[in-house]
């Protein structure tokens, strides 16, 4: 009957007993065939997965019983759903059946077979959809990926391509116009540069040249090393500060790295590469032709390994190739000095001929090298160094059109390679570490020396942050744009215009004379300033309008040597600025769901800020909802309505925040709307919520939110409060017997949470003293509170005393774990050894504060200091960074602890050090996971490991003993809701 097919849907291996009488065949027991019902009871279900829900991974056949009846039997049933979605769907059949009447006299195997038939066609049909998307997804991948490979291995080589059609244009009278100032210039000085540099590369070759650097100036093409050169210059100047000039040292040795990095590149693609000539005479016969031959056979390798996606194997096999010697600092550096002489022998500059008039043209240098004399904060020595200045016209010029630079390092195309050892992993070509030891020796040898096993966890995370897929919001660049195009000055963008420079008084009067020089140089600063960030403005732009028309792209990501995670490109990051964040949105869009939609609420809350982040969630929620006309507004008129979204302390996140909420709340299903913003989780001053947990402290953790609260605690106000309480007591002294009475009377009305905050935040760094009195001296200033500077400076030194006395009241334990960990690196440090730790991920971390020695390198541009450390430590430095550096290896480990565990749950996440971010659907399970990594990192006796590697690694020395802890529950985190919020 059909009723024990539902008994044995259940079993993997099915045999369905088809219960007839040999004599009946022709007729079916429901009937006529004709007149069946089954179909009506079994119909195929929508495609899911690809796949029919109702097909068979295997296909059913009839074989012999084993009492002469023929059983319907099936395989595995094992797929991409897994063997549970396939029996249900069985025995869905069978109940579908079992609940018709039966006649026994009817006999139903053709209509069996029918049904059978049309389960496998549509089992086939959905394995060819399958596999066409497969291979689409293929093609698509390979093709992006050949992208990839052509931006991080030609960006200079099609820059110099460009400037030569460019030049070639115009020569034939076929230049625009329009072309952009800074561009034209550089295409003025491309062909008188790049024949400099040809002819430096022929006396070179004529052995005319004896300078140290001629084995190493002839390896690149004229070409590139002049658009190299130009336009690494160029960035350097426009990240300066302001200040419109590069140090030599520093310019020379990036250029001269550019400049070996690129030989490196082209060295590798020349091997490979077979020439139409050598296959000519292959074909002839010449058996002088092996190594082409083999040159063939090595890239038809490479080929292969990169259709297999065997990316490590191929970057062994350039490794392997590059059999050229590193330059070394001194090579790299006359390499790159030579090229900035050169440079500046051949770059001119005059003003556009709109703004010439009648005055005749103005050729002048567009770089100048200079020195500049600095001297030290004691007054008792000073140091001179060199500078490569550009002149103002160029600098203005850099300003409006920086998106033409080049910039190779761009966010990449396809996932990143993932991590394998210290310079395995992230790009496809270009050099990539996994940590940045700006020239640590001993940091880095650490690194390579640590198997691979350990280091997992660590490179487990570093993918896990570098294949979270980003996107440009184009909604908000145009916003952005518009902004940009009419000057700036609104959302925190820099105006894009100089403060026009104070009048010369018409007087000889010394004091005004005096007055009217202090207000010129504070413009010039200014306008610096505003030089710097224009800059800084431009670049992101550039590459937000690089990366807007794709589907999505990577960020990989290195460590610090704390173990810290960064993206490794510059510019446009999610580390960045309101900005940066405000244009960036994750690629993959997720339905808010009803969490999602009031956790953006939250969010937008949060965004907005000015204390409305200090509420509880609840009221965070009701100012979202109170002010529901405004995010309206912000979201149709961005430049034309009430610009509420202006006030919000992060403006461009706030109109992303706006616009994406506006469309949930107009939809008909507000929680099916897809979002794409990144929610926030934000640590309460997150060194200290370590250093509650690392001590056990009840009253720290109480402060920073480790235990849950009606609302989330402030542990500024909580200090402020503190430091006024203090000041109050104070007041009431006689001034004759304690002088700071006097200051406490001055300062009562000046405390509040902006004027301790900044100390409060950097006290997890080790604050000193005179670090706190320059902030509250800052803070002080901002507000004009004290105009007498004698008076401001006793001020600020008892204020930073008294805030200092309030955090060691309120943070005892901490106080007390961070002196225990500097008094261990001042013994270590004695010793002349740096202070060397593990984090909780296996990284082996060394600081790296050395004394510096200088090393002389002759060019003749000028003498280059080079700097590098020597044998001996800084001692003080080893014991004034080792509690923050220790603390920074924690919290990295806890984002990267974090970042796994959301990607194992199916979440989207990024991570900002102490801010964690994911999908407003996920921020809850986000939540979750971060609050029991949190337990878990400190549930393991990190101080206790710290202390035995310490004896182990230095048994002659005596360590004082840990400091006591508290008795505070780490169990408590898990229900705070406050602790990153």
């Amino acid at each position: 009957m059909w009723r024990s097919v539902v008994r044995q849907a259940s079993k993997r291996v099915f045999r369905f007993d088809l219960d007839y009488k040999s004599s009946s065949r022709s007729y079916s027991f429901l009937g006529s065939s004709k007149e069946s019902i089954i179909s009506e009871k079994v119909r195929f279900s929508d495609h899911t997965h690809g796949l029919s829900q109702m097909g068979f991974p295997r296909n059913g056949v009839f074989e012999d019983g084993t009492v002469g009846k023929p059983n319907l039997c099936y395989g595995c049933l094992r797929s991409q759903m897994g063997s549970l979605g396939f029996l249900k769907c069985y025995s869905s059949v069978a109940e579908a059946l079992s609940s018709t009447d039966l006649d026994e006299d009817v006999f139903v195997v053709d209509e069996i077979e029918e049904l059978l038939a049309g389960m496998r066609r549509e089992e086939e049909k959905d394995a060819a959809e399958h596999r066409r998307r497969r291979r689409r997804g293929q093609w698509k991948y390979q093709k992006l990926r050949r992208r990839q490979v052509k931006i991080e291995t030609e960006a200079w080589e099609e820059a110099a391509k460009e400037y030569k059609e460019l030049l070639k244009d115009m020569c034939d009278q076929k230049l625009a116009p329009n072309l952009p100032y800074m561009k034209s210039l550089f295409l003025g000085w491309f062909e008188p540069f790049r024949n400099a540099i040809v002819a430096e590369q022929e006396l070179c070759r004529q052995g005319k040249n004896r300078g140290a650097y001629a084995p190493y100036f002839d390896q690149l093409p004229a070409d590139m090393m002049a658009v190299i050169t130009m336009h690494k210059l160029t960035g350097l100047v426009m990240t300066s500060g302001g200040h419109g000039n590069a140090r030599v040292v520093q310019a020379a040795c990036i250029i001269g790295d550019a400049i070996e990095q690129e030989v490196r590149i082209c060295n590798f693609l020349e091997k490979t590469k077979r020439k139409k000539g050598d296959r000519n005479k292959t074909i002839q016969g010449d058996g002088t032709d092996d190594v082409t031959q083999e040159q063939d056979k090595l890239r038809k390798k490479a080929t292969n390994l990169i259709k297999k996606e065997k990316l490590h194997a191929v970057r062994q096999m350039v490794k392997g190739q590059d059999d050229m010697r590193p330059w070394g600092q001194d090579a790299k550096a006359k390499v790159g000095s030579r090229l900035i002489e050169l440079l500046i022998q051949i770059a001119y500059i005059q003003p556009p001929a709109d703004e010439l008039g009648d005055v005749p043209p103005d050729l002048r240098p567009a770089f100048i090298h200079t020195t500049k004399i600095v001297t030290q904060e004691n007054q008792k020595s000073s140091r001179r160094y060199g500078l490569i200045e550009c002149d103002p016209l160029v600098l203005k010029g850099l300003e409006r059109t920086a998106r033409h630079v080049v910039i190779p390092y761009i966010p990449m195309l396809v996932p990143p390679v993932n991590w394998t050892g210290y310079d395995k992993g992230a790009h496809l070509v270009l050099p990539s570490y996994v940590m940045r030891t700006h020239g640590s020796k001993q940091q880095r040898e650490a690194v390579k020396r640590a198997p691979r096993k350990q280091l997992q966890p660590i490179f487990e995370a570093l993918d896990t942050l570098g294949n979270t897929k980003w996107r440009i919001n184009m909604r908000m660049l145009s916003v952005v744009d518009r902004i940009w195009s009419s000057g700036g000055r609104l959302a925190d963008l820099v105006d894009r215009d100089d403060v026009p420079l104070p009048d010369k008084p018409d007087t000889e009067e010394e004091a005004k004379l005096k007055k009217w020089k202090w207000k010129v140089n504070s413009v010039k600063k200014e306008n610096r300033e505003r030089h710097s960030q224009r800059c800084d403005v431009e670049l992101k732009l550039a590459v937000a309008h690089k990366m807007k028309d794709e589907e999505g792209f990577f960020y990989p990501h290195n460590l610090d040597f704390r173990g810290r995670a960064y993206p490794m490109h510059p510019y446009l990051n999610h580390l960045g600025s309101d900005l940066c964040r405000g244009v960036l949105e994750f690629a993959q869009g997720r339905p808010l769901g009803k969490s999602g939609l009031r956790w953006l609420k939250i969010h937008l809350a949060n965004l907005y800020a000015g204390g409305v982040d200090k509420l509880s969630l609840e009221g965070r929620l009701a100012f979202t909802e109170n002010h529901i006309n405004d995010i309206f507004d912000s979201a149709d008129k961005p430049l034309e309505g009430r610009h509420w979204w202006l006030n919000a302390e992060d403006p461009f996140q706030c109109l992303a925040a706006c616009i994406n909420l506006a469309e949930a709340l107009r939809s008909p299903s507000p929680e099916t709307t897809i979002s794409h913003i990144p929610v926030h989780q934000d640590g309460s001053c997150n060194g200290l919520q370590h250093y509650a947990a690392l001590g056990r402290d009840k009253l720290g953790a109480v402060a920073v939110n480790l235990v849950a609260g009606e609302k989330p605690a402030d542990v500024y106000s909580g200090i402020a409060a503190r430091v006024l309480d203090i000041m109050r007591g104070d007041a009431q002294k006689d001034p004759t017997t304690y002088p700071d009475a006097l200051h406490a009377r001055l300062l009562i009305n000046q405390v509040d949470r902006k004027l301790v905050k900044q100390t409060v935040m950097t006290s997890v760094y080790g604050v000193t003293y005179i670090g706190a009195r320059d902030q509250i001296t800052r803070r002080l200033k901002e507000r004009n509170a004290i105009d007498d500077n004698a008076e401001l400076f006793g001020a600020s030194c008892y204020a930073a005393k008294v805030t200092l006395t309030a955090l060691g009241e309120m943070f005892e334990a901490a106080r007390s774990i961070m002196g225990w960990l500097g008094d261990c690196a001042k013994i270590i440090a004695s010793e002349n050894e740096p202070v060397r730790w593990t984090t909780p991920l296996g990284l082996p971390v060394v600081q790296p504060y050395r004394k510096l020695g200088s090393h002389l390198i002759r060019t003749s541009l000028q003498i280059l200091t080079l700097q590098r450390e020597t044998e001996k430590v800084m001692v003080k430095r080893q014991r004034t960074a080792f509690p923050p550096n220790f603390v920074h290896s924690l919290d990295g480990s806890h984002m990267m602890m974090t970042a796994v565990a959301c990607r194992r749950a199916g979440l989207s996440f990024a991570g900002v050090h102490d801010s964690y971010w994911t999908h407003a659907c996920d921020v809850d399970i986000m939540n979750r996971i971060l609050r029991e990594k949190f337990v878990e990192l400190y549930e393991t006796p990190i101080l206790e490991n710290l202390l035995d590697s310490f004896q182990q690694s230095f048994p002659s020395l005596c360590f004082p003993p840990l400091p006591e802890r508290g008795d505070f529950d780490l169990r408590n985190v898990l229900e705070s809701s406050y602790f990153f919020n």
